[in-house]
């Protein structure tokens, strides 16, 4: 009795904190050029130096960085560096990938990048300084801290950061091909497929930085490299902390069918290549996934076809948005904002489908947020939300949600309970038919249940679910219409 009375204590508190996960659209949002003087060529990143100047730099991936001052009149651009003759390619997955200013940059005028260089190919981390006698130059002597050799020209990673710990972090992919077939994401013994966390207040032999004491694998004796931060990525382009809570928050590009969004914490195995998102890849079903954490959403490339991590905003231009994780698609165009409950995920909202390729987003001193995007047909240029009218929109609106799932009913329930979700035939999907995947899944993320698995028309459905074979305990029926996913918990008491 003891045991039950624990049991059902948990459940109420459990259902207290239930909330399901929707991708309903939110309030009307658009895109506005937000320096209509200024265009770039290529450009891969936004950053500030963080420094009181409050001005912008832009890497573009054919080796250029351009810095200017963050006001909507601005109209040059000038070269901050150019190491377009140390890169790879401009093209692909190849060339500049990475810029990170060193949080006393005011003081030391110290920054980072990321790069490919050849023969043989390889990842480049390097510091730069900022010239003694021309704040909108770079002096070109440069300082290699790290350097990865790389297998395949694809999955480079490339974003770098530092946290508020004041470490480097740097994100490396699987080390391309597909599928992972070194099973780089799985190996400790090697730096890709991570994220790195090092030391650039010093150095040790061979090596131009140090291992922070506080790295989950420092002074281990298996071989396991030590400036493993986590693991188990295929390629996590663009990574960002919260300025707030410090949160780690990466966008993991997936590789057929499934792209995610994670919170990387110390340590943690984000299962890649046993796992693409939710669903098992490696093999393709009744994967292992213990000590593996899964992706807070996934979505599948009928939504998009290569996700775009984003940053928790903290601006002032749409304090609607304030707390939430905003990230985007490279393909689909589309942006979404991310809020969280605690651990759980209380929203996933579209908010606008945007004109071009999204391939990062930025911040300004102040938290606001920007949206750097390729363009294939015109020029490209950088883009804000609009505060509240549609002048410049660059933009369509967003689409309703394709599905509602509601909340099992009995819950708690013995043996049977009823599962009823809603199709509303627009959104993610044309209006129509759309392929529906009900399962059901137990706390180690193990599917213990296809409730069904076809198409499905605009309409109101009820589910029967039948627990007899399962024991008491709390599990997760998850819909996949149209690509899109929602998650609800149910407990089982019997």
């Amino acid at each position: 009795m003891h045991r039950m009375s624990e049991i059902r204590t948990f459940v109420l508190v459990l259902l207290v904190s239930i909330t399901g996960v929707s991708r309903a659209p939110a309030q009307p949002f658009q895109l506005v050029d937000a320096f209509p003087g200024l265009s770039f060529t290529r450009p891969i990143l936004l950053t500030h130096s963080g420094d009181g100047t409050n001005r912008l730099f832009v890497a573009q991936q054919n080796g250029i960085i351009r810095v200017f001052a963050n006001d909507s009149t601005a109209a040059v651009a000038g070269t901050f560096l150019d190491i377009s003759q140390k890169i790879s390619s401009s093209g692909g997955e190849e060339g500049l990938l990475g810029l990170a200013f060193h949080p006393a940059y005011a003081s030391n005028g110290y920054f980072y990048v990321n790069y490919t260089a050849p023969g043989p190919l390889r990842t480049v981390i390097s510091r730069f300084r900022v010239s003694a006698s021309n704040p909108s130059l770079a002096d070109t002597a440069e300082q290699k801290i790290l350097e990865i050799m790389q297998p395949y020209s694809n999955h480079n990673g490339g974003m770098i950061a530092f946290g508020p710990d004041g470490y480097l972090y740097i994100g490396t992919g699987d080390g391309g091909s597909g599928g992972d077939p070194l099973n780089n994401g799985q190996t400790l013994t090697t730096l890709l497929g991570k994220i790195l966390r090092i030391d650039i207040s010093g150095t040790t032999p061979g090596a131009g930085y140090l291992i922070p004491s506080s790295n989950p694998f420092a002074g281990n004796q298996n071989g396991y490299r030590q400036e493993i931060w986590a693991y188990g990525l295929r390629n996590p382009w663009r990574f960002s902390f919260d300025r707030v809570t410090g949160q780690l928050w990466a966008g993991d590009v997936g590789q057929g069918s499934r792209e995610e969004i994670d919170l990387i914490e110390k340590g943690k195995n984000y299962g890649w290549r046993i796992m693409e998102g939710f669903s098992c890849y490696n093999p393709a079903s009744g994967c292992d996934q213990t000590g593996l954490t899964l992706p807070l959403i996934d979505y599948s490339h009928s939504v998009g076809i290569s996700v775009t991590g984003g940053y928790v905003y903290r601006g002032s231009r749409r304090p609607g948005l304030t707390g939430a994780y905003i990230y985007g698609d490279y393909g689909s165009r589309r942006i979404w904002a991310l809020r969280m409950n605690g651990a759980q995920v209380l929203s996933d909202s579209l908010l606008l489908v945007a004109a071009d390729s999204i391939t990062a987003f930025g911040e300004d001193e102040a938290g606001e947020l920007y949206v750097v995007a390729h363009s294939f047909n015109r020029v490209t240029h950088i883009f804000r939300f609009n505060r509240s009218s549609t002048a410049g929109v660059l933009s369509e609106p967003g689409k309703p949600a394709v599905f509602a799932l509601a909340q099992n009913y009995p819950n708690p329930f013995n043996p049977h309970t009823t599962i009823r979700y809603t199709i509303s035939g627009t959104g993610h999907e044309a209006l129509g038919t759309v392929k529906v995947k009900l399962s059901v899944y137990d706390v180690l993320g193990r599917e213990v249940a296809v409730l069904l698995n076809g198409p499905k028309e605009p309409g109101v459905y009820n589910v029967q679910f039948d627990g007899s074979g399962l024991g008491s305990g709390v599990y997760w029926y998850r819909l996949e219409a149209g690509g899109v996913v929602a998650m609800k918990a149910m407990v089982l008491l019997k």
